[in-house]
């Protein structure tokens, strides 16, 4: 991934925040017929290894899982993005000299690929993902409430996906490359339409 200085980051909390914070993953690979990519919901195990380890399912079905067993993989997370106009810019009053860009964050996970068909990591990587993002709700739904036949047969339809991280990258790019009152005018005209992109600019920028 292109990373200017300024724009990296290396810290594992933040990459292991954004990928917590934003689960689906991009996974992709290269099989016999060139690359392939589809998007998962990813459960990161923190302590397991330096760098953590990604758990996700994958559709029997869907053919990309033939070709992972042992191989390189990259899974790409998107944070908070959003268009940068330029009229946020107090150098656009001062001199006019600006275009618009966009500002991301991102962390691209890399690491070796186990493909898991045993029934028990299945269901505890399927609860354990469930119970993630059941947690927010007052009334959590659990994998334990549907009829124990029909999830052994929605089980018997997915294979597991375990991810050894071998490296992390980390970008934000959100504006610290502007001026002082260009970052504070981007925080303030984000602040209403994304509040997330706003608050990081606000981090990053120290505005």
């Amino acid at each position: 991934m292109y990373q200017p200085d300024q724009h990296r980051e290396d810290r594992l909390e933040a990459q292991h925040g954004l990928i917590v914070a934003h689960p689906f993953g991009l996974l992709i690979s290269t099989g016999a017929e060139g690359l392939e990519a589809n998007g998962l919901p990813f459960l990161l195990q923190r302590g397991r290894g330096p760098l953590g380890q990604l758990q996700a399912h994958i559709a029997r079905a869907n053919p990309q899982w033939r070709a992972l067993e042992g191989q390189p993989v990259l899974v790409v997370f998107q944070g908070p993005q959003s268009y940068v106009s330029p009229g946020h810019y107090q150098t656009k009053v001062e001199t006019g000299k600006v275009v618009p860009t966009w500002n991301y964050a991102m962390v691209q996970a890399r690491g070796i690929v186990r493909v898991l068909a045993a029934q028990d990591w299945i269901e505890t990587q399927i609860s354990a993902l469930t119970d993630t993002h059941e947690a927010r709700r007052a009334h959590p739904w659990a994998v334990s409430d549907a009829p124990r036949p029909y999830i052994e047969a929605q089980m018997r339809g997915i294979l597991g996906l375990q991810i050894e991280i071998t490296a992390l990258e980390g970008k934000w790019k959100v504006s610290q490359n502007r001026v002082e009152a260009d970052r504070r005018g981007v925080a303030e005209g984000l602040a209403d339409v994304n509040p997330a992109m706003a608050a990081l600019v606000r981090t990053y920028g120290q505005v």
